[in-house]
């Protein structure tokens, strides 16, 4: 027991991905070698209140921590690294970050820096441009504003700070983008209106803190089961819904072309350990980035662990480096002086 690394692995969670996130985690715990690895879940229900599982993988629940309170700092503190498998709002946007850099305990992935600029598109974006990283084009409205596509139609219309499309539409006449908008406005206070971008979806992983390195690309063959001739959430999470071409049937040169903005990308937007970054390839070539997901589905069977493993990193080995550049990270800030 003394010589494993414990492990607690946040799963669950308020958002609306609650229940990917259960499959990512019961991913991440299995590929845990149990020489080396000593596990416990903590899981987050929708109701927002922490139970603390045996870490079996099967959801069994050894206490129940309400929340807030200083117990939390105190159980996660017990542990020498935290494994946050939490997609979308209350996980990825840097809230459970804050809390972890104020229990003092490493964990695996983006900062609360990072996380929460991941997580908003709009400032995002802004970021990407100032660092001379192709995005692409869109507009912002907040409460209050009216409809407006300074892009023609199609667009798309989606929440500011949302994953997974949870409350994006296709708009395709003035009609559509106000329905659109007002499905965004019900998700957030802040909605993007995108332009549309004929060409490929591509999506590139990146591993790693002061060097990171990108994986092969994969293409996005979607087919979604709701109607949308997009890569909607159907797409992404049923059984069928999209096929994963690595590499990408792209030139060479726009393959490492992506690769490097994804590096690109991934440092710019001050992120450690892992992301996903999401792409569009236009017919001429041009590459443009759509988004970056600090904290990607992450079953075997995902997107980023099968481009990774398409790069020579089998899921295990990729679960055990991402503990690792936790463990490493948190070694090399604590020499800081505070």
């Amino acid at each position: 027991m003394s010589g494993r690394v414990r492990v607690a692995v946040l799963l669950g969670g308020r958002s609306s991905e609650h229940e990917v996130s259960l499959a990512s985690a019961k991913s991440v715990i299995d590929a845990l070698d149990p020489e080396r690895y000593e596990t416990v879940a903590v899981e987050i229900g929708r109701d927002g209140r922490w139970e603390l599982g045996t870490g079996d993988g099967n959801g069994s629940v050894a206490e129940t921590l309400p929340v807030p309170t200083e117990r939390v700092p105190a159980t996660l503190g017990e542990v020498d690294v935290v494994f946050p498998v939490l997609h979308g709002p209350f996980g990825e946007d840097g809230t459970v970050q804050g809390l972890l850099e104020l229990a003092g305990v490493p964990y695996v992935g983006a900062g609360v820096l990072g996380s929460a600029l991941a997580m908003d598109k709009d400032v995002f974006k802004a970021v990407m441009r100032d660092r001379g990283i192709p995005v692409t084009r869109n507009i912002t409205l907040r409460l209050g504003e009216g409809p407006e596509s300074p892009f023609g139609f199609p667009v798309f219309v989606k929440p500011a700070r949302l994953g997974s499309s949870v409350g994006i539409s296709k708009a395709h006449d003035d009609d559509e983008l106000v329905s659109a908008i007002a499905l965004a406005f019900e998700h957030d206070e802040k909605v993007l209106v995108e332009e549309f971008v004929e060409g490929m979806e591509v999506e590139c992983g990146v591993l790693g803190n002061e060097q990171p390195v990108a994986s092969l690309p994969g293409e996005i063959v979607s087919h979604g089961f709701q109607g949308a001739d997009w890569y909607d959430y159907s797409a992404k999470y049923a059984d069928g819904g999209m096929d994963l071409i690595v590499p990408p049937r792209l030139e060479q040169e726009t393959i490492e072309r992506v690769q490097v903005l994804a590096v690109q990308a991934f440092v710019a937007g001050e992120v450690e350990g892992m992301a996903r970054v999401d792409f569009f390839v236009r017919p001429d070539g041009e590459v443009l980035v759509n988004e970056l997901n600090t904290i990607p589905g992450f079953t075997a069977t995902s997107v980023y662990a099968k481009l990774f493993e398409e790069s020579g990193v089998p899921y295990p080995e990729l679960v055990d480096r991402l503990v690792q550049l936790a463990l490493e990270r948190h070694e090399r800030r604590s020499r800081l002086r505070f």
